[in-house]
């Protein structure tokens, strides 16, 4: 920890160690590739693919759109529940002193819904599901969901060995969209195929993000580490 001149302490540990980074990097390059693919591939569609059709014949089976689990999960990544769990993320940053991440908080949550929102024009898929017609490539709910969990993990995963810091962060991206993914397309929000393309957007922009947000504050802890008695 570097102490200032008030007295206070503020953290120089990077969000993404330098051991990690490549193998990161090569992750968030991977997903915009897919991201790419997918709206090239997807472009115009508005019926879903036969990928979409079967994905959900089984989803529905395991679980209706009436559950009330899924309703949940649709909740969280929604205009209500989002700000409620981006609010308890910047606190809990906050709260351990680690001013980086709450600024990946709110710009890799941010950075994600924004991306998939310019992006839906853009592609042009629709679907017409239980709240009318509406573009639906990539996910937004599926990226913002993933995103928050991912820097979720991101907040404590120093304190890992590296094997596990990356076991965990994908484990967890994987779980968390999975369960997103999921309720968008039972609930017919998304076709499947869209929530992959808003997993994909997360791995690529929150891990981008992060190494943003350590590149601009570097020059800075250098200065104060060398200024430090």
């Amino acid at each position: 920890m570097i102490t200032r001149s008030n007295g206070t302490r503020r953290d120089p540990r990077p969000i993404l160690p330098q051991a990690l980074r490549r193998l990161v990097a090569i992750v968030s390059v991977l997903a915009a590739l897919v991201v790419a693919t997918l709206a090239v591939t997807l472009a115009g569609d508005t019926r879903a693919a036969t990928f979409d059709r079967a994905v959900l014949a089984k989803l529905d089976r395991l679980l209706p759109s009436d559950s009330a689990w899924l309703r949940s999960v649709d909740f969280a990544g929604g205009p209500v529940g989002l700000p409620v769990l981006v609010a308890l993320l910047v606190g809990i940053s906050l709260a351990v002193r680690r001013p980086r991440m709450v600024v990946l908080v709110v710009l890799g949550t941010g950075l994600s819904i924004s991306v998939t929102t310019a992006l839906k024009p853009l592609v042009g898929r629709t679907i017409e599901g239980l709240r009318g017609t509406y573009l639906a490539y990539p996910s937004g709910h599926t990226a913002s969901a993933t995103a928050l969990a991912m820097i979720a993990v991101l907040l404590m995963w120093h304190r890992l060995s590296p094997a596990a810091a990356l076991a965990l962060l994908y484990g967890v991206a994987l779980t968390a969209g999975a369960a997103a993914a999921w309720a968008q397309a039972v609930l017919e929000n998304h076709y499947a195929s869209d929530t992959v393309g808003g997993w994909c957007t997360a791995l690529a922009v929150v891990p981008a993000t992060a190494w943003l947000i350590d590149h601009a504050t570097a020059p800075w802890s250098i200065r104060k580490r060398r200024s430090t008695p």
